[in-house]
């Protein structure tokens, strides 16, 4: 067991450690980046001193791709410089590096730095694009020596992350999280919720002879609900809506997705309905979490002042 884990080990330690640099113009997304990045799994290091990246990486071999953030607001940013050093380190087979640069229109740059009130770095108390067109000559010979080159003038925030997504999620794939729970509205609604939907208007079984101590994990509170004429063809209308959205959620970058169904006291309808859109939610590809807030409540607790619907 020792000689397979010191095997392992040396694999491991074979593995040359995946970094990439992001840098690009101010305002062009370099925090949006990193932060995707690190939602992918990447080690995120924003307005790193380039200088000090051969001692950061001679350490041990990262667990992890490590994301490396610089502009040239970073202390001794010089583009020769930092290209000089980068391929010194790329020479032996312990790091594979690659460098993405952010790039983006003049008029839009101006436009975003306008919009947030931010002073140009380079513009001290000269208008906007004088800091722009100052930085983007002093970038020039790093936007030429990219290997990965997006513009984002036309990208919104999601844009971008998409984008990122799909050029550096194959090193660390990322999947939604969608979490189908129940609840009673009695207790308050989730406030984390996107999507809520209320079973009230069902009949409640707690108000049934023999349902009341039961929950809606028993077979016989969920013959009851079945029996009813809407829910059949409501619950259909709900599978198909969420079966729509989630797609889209996932598109436009949402990390999780939290589907809350509610009745009065969040035991009966509520978790009945839950776990049956969860069935329904693996059967077209996902993999939901299904949790019930106020299963363990007593039953008398959760319908107060004798609630019935």
């Amino acid at each position: 067991m020792r000689a397979w884990a010191r095997a392992m080990a040396d694999d491991a330690a074979q593995s040359p450690q995946r970094v990439l640099l992001v840098t690009g113009m101010l305002g062009a997304g370099k925090s949006t980046a990193l932060r995707e990045l690190e939602d992918l799994g990447w080690e995120s290091i924003d307005n790193f001193p380039i200088r000090l990246l051969d001692r950061l990486l001679t350490g041990e071999t990262q667990d992890h791709p490590l994301a490396i953030g610089f502009d040239c607001r970073t202390r001794g940013f010089v583009p020769q410089d930092v290209m000089d050093q980068v391929r010194q380190l790329t020479d032996g087979d312990a790091v594979s590096l690659t460098t993405l640069f952010l790039d983006c229109a003049g008029n839009e740059l101006e436009r975003r730095f306008n919009e947030t009130r931010r002073r140009h770095y380079l513009a001290q108390d000269l208008p906007v694009m004088s800091g722009i067109s100052a930085e983007r000559e002093l970038l020039a010979p790093l936007r030429a020596w990219a290997d990965v080159l997006i513009d984002t003038s036309e990208f919104s925030v999601n844009d971008l992350k998409q984008t990122i997504r799909d050029q550096f999620a194959q090193t660390a794939p990322r999947a939604m999280t969608v979490t189908v729970s129940s609840f009673g509205f009695a207790r308050g609604k989730p406030p984390t919720a996107d999507l809520v939907f209320d079973m009230r208007y069902l009949d409640n079984p707690h108000w049934v002879p023999g349902l009341r101590e039961l929950t809606g994990l028993d077979a016989a509170v969920g013959e009851h609900i079945e029996k009813s004429a809407i829910f059949a063809s409501s619950f259909a209308k709900m599978r198909a809506l969420v079966l729509e959205l989630l797609p889209h959620y996932a598109e436009q970058g949402k990390t999780y997705v939290n589907i809350a169904i509610g009745c009065t006291g969040g035991r009966h309808r509520s978790v009945y309905t839950a776990e049956k859109l969860a069935r329904a939610l693996r059967e077209g590809g996902f993999s939901p979490t299904v949790l019930h807030r106020n299963l363990a409540s007593r039953a008398a607790e959760l319908v107060e002042g004798g609630q019935q619907s």
